[in-house]
């Protein structure tokens, strides 16, 4: 792709009549007219910086298809809706859809209906896909999260090796390459396996003044977020690692006062966007998540995300630290650790790279399972029930799942986990059975009366449905309308088979005999390697106490900082009491008496070398940060 005479007004034209901005922001502009220069180019702009309007932008300036290869089917479903809200002409392919839908939207692409075609990296593999497109003018080609292209990536993904095998179908044809974090080491790998003609790399700097990262070791995590909360006004986000977590802690904070949900990968889409929209509004406060929620948000007013737990990498840390403050008011990030998360730490390390011999075995107990002798195998997919799996094999789903990756990166199997079986009704009465009914309510009635108009054939066959859809139309929610399905169900009235995610095993090889599976170094050592080192540095961030954690991030990504923040904790202890040194002092001695967190007599505290007066300050001050307790008389450091 490349634009003759091409100006940065019709740029910003093109901005301000899709997006209603005046100009551009940072470093966009310049990306964009690198690529429509026709130059592979790599932007490193962090959380918030404006990633897409990079890629969306010159797609509209020039003829043909530009291809987003995205990781987050959610994300590229999202992106889809909004540009179409925009009058842009935009489509997904993703996992789910039928085979005629697919079809359609690729014949659309070629005859030149879509600008932007959002694929996941998984969709490379499709021969089917692969000669559709060809056919297709593709303007250019963008890598989003490109950081999972490269070994040295927090987030490695076999699959997005194929694009480099993508691009020779279009061998004119630039690529832009995007990501919110990459150290340098990521930066010169990103561009080495996507064959850059030459290094092009744009970068925003990860500075944010307005962001306050402070690390506090908790005493109560769940009264610490309230206290937190409590005093820090505007809309919050509150990470944790667990599903069962997410909706736990949710009901905990609400039970104290604030407004609070929860989000996770687990909940269907209307309920997801639903929740989402609740919190964008304001009408709830505070949103607790899973890492699954952030991609693709853009609420400028959050003024306090919490890590319940330590993330796994600065990589992740940084990225949901940074959708605090994005308006450029002052905002906090707190991560809560103790040692506690250091042991949870370095136990997934092991968790997620098994012993070889382990692996080797779980290899053969997929054999067993699918019957599959050795020689044999080869290109054959099976529906996988990792449950039943385990309880007959008597292994652990947290072991077995890293196990399987590692295979499927060492290219024994294909290990799928985004297969997803959409819900399938049939009719079991005939139409005139149906219409003697007289015992339904009439909520089943209306369920009935929606399913047959919208969908045809459904007493021949089972027919694909789309329960939030049907739920819309209907005008109830769409846990209302799977129990009222269970229901006429159960009545024999029709069947309902419920949407399911269905994880696939396909191998790639013939099968081996365990002893000659072998696991290269690029897929075991050296991705155990650097997971050690992301988890050290993670681990070395939080129980920093010496240098400014602005400086710390802004190093590990390959930046420096002229000064420090001046308002993370660190920064903080250093400064000087405003009371003064004396203050300060005795402040100290206080504090390295009750250090033993037992409690001590407030009789024994009049004994230490404090004036009466200065020490009733400090245990009112104390008071006032909830930094101690009063419990019959003794007082107790938090």
């Amino acid at each position: 792709m490349k634009v003759e005479g091409f100006n940065s007004e019709k740029y910003r034209t093109i901005l301000q009549k899709y997006w209603h901005y005046d100009d551009f922001r940072s470093i966009q502009l310049d990306i964009i007219q690198s690529i429509g220069e026709g130059r592979d180019t790599l932007g490193l702009m962090p959380t918030g910086g404006g990633k897409s309007i990079t890629f969306q932008v010159p797609a509209l300036a020039v003829e043909g298809v530009c291809i987003v290869i995205t990781p987050l089917i959610a994300l590229m479903k999202d992106q889809v809706e909004n540009l179409r809200k925009r009058g842009i002409k935009a489509a997904a392919i993703y996992t789910g859809m039928s085979r005629d839908n697919i079809i359609s939207t690729l014949e659309n692409c070629i005859f030149g209906a879509y600008r932007i075609l959002y694929v996941s990296p998984e969709r490379l593999s499709s021969e089917y896909f692969l000669r559709k497109i060809s056919h297709a003018k593709v303007s250019f080609i963008t890598v989003d999260e490109a950081h999972c292209i490269t070994q040295w990536g927090y987030d490695f993904r076999p699959s997005y090796l194929q694009i480099t095998d993508f691009r020779k179908l279009f061998p004119d044809v630039p690529v832009l390459a995007l990501t919110a974090t990459a150290t340098p080491e990521v930066v010169k790998d990103i561009q080495l396996q996507l064959g850059f003609r030459q290094e092009n790399v744009f970068r925003m700097s990860f500075l944010r003044p307005n962001l306050a990262y402070i690390v506090r070791k908790p005493v109560n995590r769940l009264e610490d977020m309230v206290y937190l909360l409590h005093n820090i006004e505007g809309s919050a986000i509150v990470y944790v690692q667990t599903r069962k977590n997410a909706c736990e802690i949710a009901e905990q904070i609400c039970s104290k006062g604030i407004s609070a949900t929860y989000y996770h990968a687990g909940l269907d889409t209307t309920e997801k966007n639903k929740r989402q929209e609740a919190w964008k509004q304001g009408e709830i406060r505070t949103i607790v998540a899973t890492n699954a929620f952030g991609m693709g948000i853009d609420k400028p007013d959050v003024r306090l995300v919490i890590h319940h737990e330590c993330p796994t990498s600065i990589e992740a840390y940084f990225q949901e630290a940074g959708r605090a403050g994005r308006d450029g008011n002052k905002s906090y990030s707190f991560l809560l650790y103790d040692n506690h998360d250091r042991a949870r730490l370095l136990k997934k390390i092991r968790t997620t790279f098994p012993d070889k011999e382990y692996i080797r075995k779980v290899y053969d107990d997929i054999a067993y399972f699918f019957q599959i002798a050795v020689g044999d195998g080869y290109n054959c997919r099976f529906e996988f029930n990792i449950q039943q799996f385990c309880r007959n094999f008597r292994h652990h789903p947290t072991l077995v799942v890293p196990a399987l990756n590692i295979l499927d990166q060492a290219g024994y199997i294909e290990y799928d986990v985004e297969e997803e079986n959409m819900s399938r009704v049939k009719f079991i009465l005939e139409r005139e059975e149906l219409y003697r009914l007289r015992n339904n309510s009439p909520k089943e009635d209306a369920v009935v009366e929606k399913l047959l108009r919208t969908y045809g054939g459904l007493f021949v066959d089972y027919m694909y449905i789309d329960e939030s859809y049907l739920a819309e139309q209907l005008g109830m929610e769409r846990n209302m309308l799977y129990f009222i399905l269970k229901e006429l169900s159960q009545k024999r009235i029709l069947h309902y088979i419920p949407r399911k995610v269905i994880p696939h095993i396909r191998y790639r090889q013939r099968r081996e005999e365990s002893q000659r599976i072998v696991i290269p170094p690029r897929v075991y050592e050296l991705r155990l390697e650097k997971a050690l080192q992301r988890t050290k540095s993670i681990i070395e961030y939080a129980e920093n106490n010496n240098k400014c954690r602005s400086r710390l991030l802004l190093e590990y990504f390959g930046e420096q900082a002229n000064h420090d923040c001046q308002s993370c904790d660190v920064c903080n202890a250093r400064k000087p009491h405003p009371k003064g040194d004396k203050w300060q002092e005795a402040f100290n001695i206080v504090k390295q008496h009750l250090a033993d967190k037992r409690p001590h007599p407030i009789e024994e505290l009049t004994l230490l070398d404090i004036e009466p007066s200065l020490l009733a300050d400090i245990l009112t001050f104390l008071t006032h940060e909830e930094t101690i307790s009063f419990c019959n008389g003794d007082i107790v450091l938090l």
